[in-house]
């Protein structure tokens, strides 16, 4: 007989699925990811990173905008224009950023992994354990959670400045 120690495995020790397809592991990858790990920064240099994106957009849109609104004779309108469009680009970014999270997410929730063992024809499911399944799940309530929050009020920011934007086009031009 074996002793106890050798009988009792960690269920990650009989984890058939690769290491790059855990989970847990590609949450570590967003984490460590030089653009995914803009969700986990302190709010001031995350709204900071946000304002940079705008403000770097505007080299994009505000040629776009001049060429419909020249400056010089439609200044109100030329400002409107690039910035929403800026917005518009902040949105596809951040929608980037939100997207990856949310996916890592219900990876995480999920009761089962579904992997691939050397191609996209062979894939299998591995039902996660329960101490696994819980720690996953308490790494999205108190790691994942926030930042998705955080996205979404975000978006809310930024649709509320677009509004305010369409509303201010309509009455002040």
């Amino acid at each position: 007989m074996l002793p106890d120690d050798l009988t009792q495995k960690s269920s990650l020790a009989v984890c058939p699925v690769p290491a790059e397809q855990l989970p847990l592991n590609e949450y570590e990858e967003l984490r460590q990811s030089w653009y995914f790990c803009w969700a986990m920064l302190d709010l001031a240099s995350y709204i900071q990173k946000m304002v940079w994106l705008w403000a770097w957009s505007l080299l994009v849109t505000a040629p776009v905008a001049a060429a419909s609104f020249a400056p010089h004779k439609f200044p109100a309108q030329f400002l409107f224009a690039s910035a929403g469009g800026s917005i518009g680009v902040v949105v596809l970014a951040l929608l980037r950023l939100y997207l990856g999270w949310a996916y890592v997410s219900s990876r995480l929730v999920d009761t089962a992994v579904v992997y691939e063992e050397s191609g996209w024809y062979d894939g299998q499911i591995w039902e996660k354990p329960a101490e696994v399944l819980t720690r996953d799940r308490l790494v999205v309530a108190y790691q994942i959670q926030p930042l998705l929050k955080r996205m979404q009020a975000t978006f809310g920011v930024l649709l509320g400045s677009w509004l305010l934007g369409a509303i201010a086009w309509t009455i002040l031009l």
